[in-house]
């Protein structure tokens, strides 16, 4: 980092400094300039996909799983609008992620079009701007510098996508850069609680949890994000109460843990489950949001006057908000306080039906037994280390269900909840972290940006993809009359493996999946494990949900 610098080499100073090594993206003419510098010897490592939106997801991923900047790079118009729908779900979901995208140069810019424009130069910008945190044009070469700067803090501290335009006749620019970001030091400070606040809240939390008699705590996905797992996981311990977790959350608390009960989803949790909250007399919710998804589509089952509810930023205790006050803090404190040990013994629950496996059986493997056959997997000594990616429809339901052992995490768009999210960006995550990803993907979503995975043997990537092959977009039949509109064209997708230099098996029972997952994790390469189905079985919380909404539906419609 120097005073003076080119504006492509300063992005790219500003970047390495924040702890990026990789940008996703794909060339194009009005940004080939900032491309070939992210790409140049002893800067970053591109990563290219087939097309924009497996390279959004991508970032996405890497993003989730490295807790890290996920940048992605795309040229003008026909790039940066095919890359918006994975932005709005980082946007929605609070993954912080920073598109640089390329424009036309000044001279261009006077034309009355210039190719890849939609309405006018600025459209795109201003489009971006409804699903970022910060949206800018650089065009004033004094202010570039403090505009990167604070658009990359905007990016770490809200979890929320940025948005950077630099048209390709200012990539050589030299700019100017403030002694302040040449001294950065990569990171911002974390956002701090009012102490008074904080003091209060922490104290009357102590109180209501010393008045208590059957607490239980309920872990949320903001937890992941703030890096608040091990404070969460102390105040459990202390407590020696029940946890269950929300969908997005699991692998927050260590699903093996002795006092992990599973996972809460309003009214499609297990029975077992819902009895328990209902029954507490205090339940804590830490960074748990309130969507559609994690409350089963259904009104909360936590009465507030008996609640704990912290969010980053804000604490609620019975009818009493307490705002500059951070997750991290509260929670942290609370662990520290002297507070009673409730010692109640806990079973895990799910909503899986567990029988014997029949050797020699042809009975059609159905998409309870998928799942029993995946959580056999994840806990042998080959699968304990592996990260479950489920994909948008049944797999989303049905990922519910994966019981993830210490060292393995759960990702899904369990809110946003956009198809074809699953492949691309276990794939970004494998290239951030490593780690080995199982992707559970039903044929429909696999149409969409599966093919994607093409691209693992040349990065040496080994994603086991399990795919539901029930000939069509199997979550919608039993609420759709018309079933036709329901079909896809029947891919031959363990074929399509091999020939895509992975390995692919054809499995119809349950027997037969378990073999294929042992062959899988001990193939060096990809692996597409091709699951036939019936066509209108579905998970167990999939055919609840769907015949709840179903009867919402037609509520309204009366």
């Amino acid at each position: 980092m120097k005073s003076r610098m080119k504006l492509g080499d300063f992005l790219v100073a500003c970047l390495r400094r924040a702890g990026v090594t990789h940008v996703f993206g794909l060339p194009g003419d009005l940004v080939l300039g900032l491309f070939h510098r992210f790409g140049a010897e002893r800067s970053l490592e591109i990563v290219t996909f087939s097309h924009e939106p497996a390279v959004g997801f991508a970032a996405d991923g890497y993003a989730r799983s490295t807790r890290k900047l996920g940048v992605i790079c795309v040229t003008y118009g026909a790039g940066g609008y095919n890359v918006l729908n994975p932005v709005a779900g980082a946007y929605a979901e609070q993954i912080p992620l920073l598109v640089v995208s390329g424009g036309p140069g000044e001279a261009e810019s006077k034309l009355a079009g210039v190719h890849h424009q939609v309405k006018d130069v600025a459209a795109q910008c201003r489009i971006f701007s409804e699903v970022t945190c910060s949206a800018r044009i650089l065009k004033h070469p004094e202010r570039m510098a403090e505009q990167v700067h604070e658009t990359l803090r905007q990016v770490l501290t809200e979890h929320r996508p940025g948005y950077l335009e630099i048209h390709r006749d200012l990539v050589d620019l030299e700019i100017p850069v403030p002694k302040h970001i040449v001294e950065w030091s990569g990171s911002f400070p974390r956002r701090a609680s009012d102490s008074r606040k904080l003091a209060e809240a922490v104290g009357e939390a102590a109180r209501c949890l010393r008045a208590a008699k059957r607490p239980i705590l309920i872990g949320g996905v903001e937890l992941y994000r703030g890096q608040v797992e091990r404070d969460f996981r102390r105040l459990a311990e202390k407590l020696a109460a029940p946890v269950v977790t929300t969908i997005l959350a699991k692998g927050v608390f260590p699903m093996d843990h002795p006092l992990h009960m599973g996972i809460h989803v309003g009214p499609f949790s297990a029975p077992a489950i819902q009895r328990r909250v209902r029954s507490a007399d205090l339940v804590l919710s830490m960074g748990n949001q309130l969507t559609d998804i994690n409350l089963g589509a259904a009104k909360p089952q936590v009465r507030r006057d008996r609640s704990i509810w912290a969010v980053s930023g804000r604490v609620n205790i019975s009818f009493h908000t307490y705002t500059d006050v951070t997750l991290k803090d509260f929670v942290a404190r609370l662990a520290k306080e002297k507070l009673p040990r409730i010692s109640e013994r806990v079973e895990y629950h799910d909503n899986l039906k567990r029988t014997p496996l029949r050797a020699g059986s042809r009975t059609p493997l159905s998409i309870n037994d998928l799942l029993v056959e995946v959580n056999e997997f994840l806990s042998s000594a080959r699968g304990r280390r592996y990260h479950v990616f489920a994909e948008s429809g049944d797999m989303l339901f049905g990922g519910l269900e994966t019981r993830m052992q210490s060292g393995g995490t759960y990702f899904a768009q369990g809110y946003y909840a956009s198809m074809g999210f699953g492949v691309p960006a276990a794939m970004g995550a494998e290239i951030g972290t490593g780690r080995r990803p199982l992707v559970l993907c039903g044929d429909g979503a696999f149409q969409m940006t599966g093919p994607e995975i093409s691209h693992a043997p040349v990065r040496g990537l080994a994603p086991i993809v399990v795919l539901v092959n029930n000939a069509g977009w199997g979550i919608f039949r039993a609420v759709t009359p018309r079933k036709e509109l329901l079909e896809i064209p029947p891919w031959p997708y363990a074929e399509l493996a091999r020939a895509w230099g992975g390995i692919g098996i054809r499995v119809e029972t349950r027997e037969e999946l378990r073999e294929a997952l042992g062959t899988a994790h001990d193939a060096k390469g990809f692996a597409i494990v091709e699951c036939i189905v019936p066509p209108d079985d579905s998970s167990p919380v999939s055919r609840r949900y769907i015949r709840a909404s179903a009867r919402k539906s037609r509520a309204t419609r009366r």
